[in-house]
């Protein structure tokens, strides 16, 4: 029961940090998005 306990939270934790990669990737496309708007406006 133990190592099924470690295995998850070890799963869970590799989760969460791509999941947070992905959202960083995600921001600077919303980010490069949003200058190519403002250069087109200008």
């Amino acid at each position: 029961m133990k190592k099924v306990l470690i295995v998850l939270v070890m799963g869970m934790m590799i989760f969460s940090l791509s999941a947070c990669e992905t959202m960083k990737g995600a921001g600077k496309d919303l980010e490069d998005g949003g200058e190519w708007i403002q250069k087109k406006a200008s």
